[in-house]
């Protein structure tokens, strides 16, 4: 039976984000809550039929609080399950790269992260959804970003030098889009390297696409690259400055529609999803509860 004032937080935590041992994780996380009254539950994902494992344990614990313990596709993830549920999601960042942590000021030290999840402040955080089947929190997009996920998924070699492989071969074969954009403000029809459906402002790189980005403003905005050099490459894909304005295009709205001649590249939230000519994009306005930290709600 739960004690009054006790919370029940369930981690979903995926045992091999960011080159960690499983272990490592929930010894941690037992250390932070040794003389607390709160009560834990662990899962493991294991990459076999995570999505429907990780809901029976919801159903079953009943949760006061979700927690995603891993990098970017650990929190897409449990995202979805809770979408529209209205049980709060925490972040304990575990990945490599950690972007929706970074985007909502989660701080990267587990203590830190661990205290937002038990006495941080709920708030509400859009999400989008894509092709009426799954649901986007960070960034989406078509073109040479998502090429670049699919190299790098493919990659012998992973970390630094396998994404710096990934980046050459992207750079060695990249080619515009002729895409139709189609948003709240009309038909657009542009050539562009790649186009963003953003509802946060940076990659886990650190890039910053989208510098008026809000995760809780009801819209996103389509970014649609239409230059793009070297030294702007490196910038984005190595710093966390801003695209040239020059070499941008940027659409507010809360729907959108992208129809490309050929067949291009495309991935959401870091996860390649194949070839496509047709995508589909509506804003879920506050759709996710978040734990985020009391100094950091004006963030959102």
């Amino acid at each position: 039976m739960q004690k009054e004032g006790q919370l029940v937080l369930l981690f979903i935590i995926n045992p091999v984000s960011g080159g960690k041992e499983k272990t490592d994780w929930e010894v941690r996380i037992r250390d932070y809550f040794q003389s607390s009254p709160h009560r834990m539950e662990f899962f493991l994902l294991s990459g076999d039929a995570d999505e429907s494992s990780v809901r029976h344990h919801i159903e079953s614990v009943k949760p006061d609080r979700v927690v995603a313990v891993g990098g970017d596709g650990t929190v897409k993830l449990v995202a979805e399950i809770v979408n529209g549920t209205g049980t709060p999601l925490a972040i304990i960042p575990a990945g490599s790269a950690n972007g929706m942590a970074r985007e909502l000021g989660i701080p990267l030290d587990v203590t830190a992260a661990l205290e937002v999840a038990v006495n941080g402040q709920a708030r509400a955080v859009d999400m989008i959804r894509i092709n009426r089947e799954e649901s986007c929190i960070h960034l989406a997009d078509i073109g040479l970003n998502a090429m670049l996920v699919k190299y790098f998924e493919g990659s012998k070699g992973r970390g630094m030098w396998g994404y710096g492989r990934a980046v050459f071969r992207v750079l060695y074969e990249k080619q515009k889009l002729e895409v139709t954009i189609e948003t709240d403000s009309g038909t657009e029809r542009r050539k562009a390297y790649m186009v963003v459906l953003a509802n946060a402002r940076k990659y886990g790189t650190g890039a910053n696409i989208n510098p008026d980005g809000d995760v809780s403003d009801g819209a996103f905005e389509v970014v649609v690259i239409r230059k793009l050099n070297l030294v702007e490459i490196g910038k984005a894909l190595l710093t966390n400055r801003s695209f040239d304005p020059k070499k941008i295009e940027v659409f507010k709205t809360k729907k959108a529609r992208l129809t490309t001649r050929k067949r291009a590249y495309f991935q959401v939230d870091g996860e390649y999803r194949g070839k496509t000519r047709d995508v589909e994009a509506v804003i879920e306005p506050g759709a996710l509860q978040m734990m985020l930290g009391v100094a950091d709600e004006k963030k959102v």
